[in-house]
Parts: structure tokens; sequence; C-alpha cells
């Protein structure tokens, strides 16, 4: 695998960026790790944003031992860092590829060396389609499969790929849906298969059938549980379809399963792998490698009441094996009167999408105080976070707290740098996040 470009590696970096020192001389992304800094301190340039090395690490540990053990493979969603850096590292780790949402991130992927990539989205008409090819023309040793839900996006490929010779092969992957894209019934994707199948030439073929749990959650367990098993039964029952058509000897993807439910799509998908030999099943879960204090919290309390997260043979807690590995670190600017503070963290910051960030620890000339203990976020405007503060918070101006958040996917694509902090706090490294 090729390594990252220059413009990753030895991005020259200065205190434009959140969290690089005021003053300080231009750095290249490289050299950050060996400064010195403390996010605490008061040194750093707040708010920023910081990924906990060692519990980033343990995440991957723990979802590749049990992908791996299920008989799965996972490509991870690079939708949610946007950092090539941590999807190779994820690659090294033991995933099968990575997945991307759009055009622009597989571009981004593909500049980083990363050449095994899932497109989970439909990507719009004809123009897209020869966009697309665009792109791959420089790319011809790619492997790269997207989803289609519709005979016209069947037809803008092959007609894109029909134009060129100097492309990789497009793998096709049919797929079903509930909540968003998607083919709803096996007879409307069996219309598709039909078409992708008349479509085929050397360099665009059908490579397996796609599908996305996430979209069918509601805010009912058991509905959610039951709609989600309805859409792995309609996509196990196509995959079968799909297998009669193209007969037994090709090889093919069957790829599902977000940050929350990969556990439902395993035990859903099940009796159709057993089956076929020659289908290998491909997670997508990409949020759960840095999980959070919200959304996925709650997520990984549910998936231990169903107690889905199997290792060794055996449930364990998800809760307690992944750990939140995001922090937002902010000043506070004024306590105006008591009971409030005003921190300099905003929604421009942090996102609120799924639930208000949460103080975690507050630092006093970079050691740990009591200031945010018993403290919540009331609301964020543009810049700021009103605090609500204990009885006899001592919380002054100056101060720093380190906040947890909900939801990474839409809190990372706010910030160019993320600060990777090691095993004493310090800044360890730097990684930059390519949302373009």
């Amino acid at each position: 695998m090729s390594q990252l470009l220059p413009f990753d590696t030895d991005l020259t970096v200065d205190d434009r960026m959140r969290g690089f020192p005021p003053g300080h001389a231009p750095l290249p992304l490289s050299a950050i790790g060996a400064q010195g800094w403390h996010p605490q301190d008061g040194a750093m340039a707040l708010p920023l944003i910081s990924l906990d090395r060692a519990a980033f690490a343990g995440n991957a540990a723990l979802m590749m031992r049990a992908v791996s053990e299920a008989g799965a493979a996972i490509a991870p969603h690079a939708k949610t860092p946007m950092s090539p850096d941590l999807a190779r590292r994820l690659v090294e780790a033991g995933a099968w590829g990575t997945t991307v949402a759009d055009i622009r991130q597989a571009s981004v992927m593909l500049k980083a060396g990363l050449k095994r990539l899932i497109l989970a989205n439909e990507i719009g008409g004809a123009a897209a389609a020869r966009r697309l090819a665009a792109l791959l023309a420089g790319h011809p040793d790619a492997e790269i499969h997207v989803f289609v839900d519709s005979a016209d996006l069947v037809a803008h490929y092959a007609a894109a790929w029909g134009e060129r010779d100097d492309l990789p092969v497009l793998g096709l992957l049919v797929e079903l849906g509930l909540g968003r894209a998607g083919l709803r019934t096996v007879e409307a994707a069996e219309a598709v298969l039909r078409a992708a199948l008349e479509a085929e030439s050397p360099r665009l073929r059908v490579t397996g059938t796609g599908a996305y749990e996430g979209a069918a959650a509601t805010t009912d367990p058991a509905e959610t549980r039951a709609r989600i098993e309805a859409l792995m039964a309609v996509t196990s029952a196509f995959h079968r379809s799909l297998r009669r058509a193209v007969g037994p000897a090709r090889s093919l993807i069957l790829t599902a399963g977000g940050s929350v439910f990969f556990d439902l799509v395993i035990a859903g998908l099940r009796d159709v792998l057993a089956d076929d030999p020659a289908t290998q099943l491909i997670l997508r879960s990409g949020a759960i490698f840095f999980h959070d204090h919200g959304i996925y919290e709650r997520g990984m309390a549910a998936l231990d009441e169903r107690r889905g997260l199997v290792v060794g043979g055996e449930p364990v807690s998800a809760s307690e094996g992944f750990k939140p590995a995001l922090r937002v670190w902010a000043e506070v600017l004024s306590v105006p009167e008591p009971g409030l503070a005003i921190c300099g963290m905003g929604l421009r910051d942090v996102a609120i999408d799924q639930g208000l960030p949460i103080p975690l620890q507050a630092f006093r000339d970079g050691s740990p105080s009591e200031g945010a203990d018993g403290a919540s976020v009331l609301r964020l405007n543009d810049q700021h976070a009103f605090v609500s503060l204990s009885a006899g918070s001592d919380l002054r101006a100056g101060d720093v707290i380190a906040f947890g958040l909900s939801h990474p996917c839409t809190c990372l694509d706010r910030h160019a740098l993320l600060y990777e902090l090691g095993e004493d706090g310090g800044v360890a490294g730097a990684l930059a996040l390519r949302f373009g």
C-alpha cells in the first residue's frame, strides 16, 4: 500500500488552526507530537478536539476480534473522521477495506493509497457516474463497489464505463433499504438485478448486496428490532435470488451493519451466509471506534441488553469494553452570576444533533479541579456554551473543561485537526481531517 501523500504527512500548520498555540512558529504536522503540549494547561488555543490514542486502539482491537470471530469482515466507514491515517490504521488492524459516502471521500482515500473501497451510497445520475469514472481513471488498481437501487443508475454506470477503457472494474451492489435509500422489496431488487446483469461487461460487474439498517431505527427498541429483522429477511431473500442468478462460483459481498445494530445484522444474515460459502459478510461500522458519551453510549447499553457483543464465544459488556475516545476542550470565559459559566465552545465546535456535550473534568493551571462536578450544559450558541454549575462550585474564568460529546460524525467535521493524546494526557500527534 502506498504512503500518505505529502499534504497529509508534511502539512505545515500554524496558529490559524484550532489548538495550535498562538505565536508559535509554524510546524509540520509530523512534529506536533514532540512539542510537549497539553490541552489543559492554557498554552494551546481552545477550543480543540482530541483523540485518546489508547482508547481508539482498544476499541479497534475489540471490534476486530468480535467481527472476526463472527465470521465476518469490516470496512469501517471513513465519513466519521475523514482521516486517511486512521483509516489505514484500521486496515492494518485487520479491516477488509474502507467505506466512503461519496465521490469526494473516495478521492481522499484513493489518493492516500487506500484502494479497496465500498461507496455505500447512490451517487446521483449520469453526470455523477462520469465524475466517478474520471476519478477512477487515475486509479486503475482500485477495487471499488458502489450501491445501486435503480435501473437508471445501472444504465448511467454502464454508459460511463463504456465510454473509456482506462477504468478499473466497478462492482455493483444492489441495495435493499428501509427509511433511506434502497429498494423496498425483493421483486424491485430483482428487477434492478436483471438490468445490472444485462449491463455487465469486463469492467462492470454485479458483486453483491448492500443494506443499511440504522435508518430503520425508531424511538421504540422493540419496533426498531422488528424493522431491522424485517430488512435483514428481505436482504437475505434477495441475496439468495442473486446467488441463483449468477451461479455458485462467483465471489459475492453482502454488506450492512453500522455501529449500533451490527449484532442484529450478523444474526439476521447468518442463515444465508451458512448456505453460501462464496459470499463474504462485510460490516461498515465506523463511529464505534470512537464511541462517545451520548448516542453510542446508549447504543452500547442496548447492545448489552441484547447480549450482542460476543468474544471468545461468550457475551461481553460493550459498555465496559468500548471507551469514549473523543474530548472537546474549552476555556471558561466568564462566570457572570452564581451557578452559570460561559465557555468558549459553541455550535461551530461541537455537535448537538444527538445531545448536548457533557462536562467531564475541570482543570486549573493544568491540574485537575472539582469545578465541573455536577455541571451540565444548558444550551449552545455560535461561540458559547452556557454551563449550569452546582452549588458551591468555584469554577472561574481561565479554567479549562474537557467535555464528552454525542455523535462523533457530526462533531469531527467541524475541525481540521484532531490532536492525539498519549497515556500522560499530552499531545502525542495530530491528524489532518479531510472534510473538504
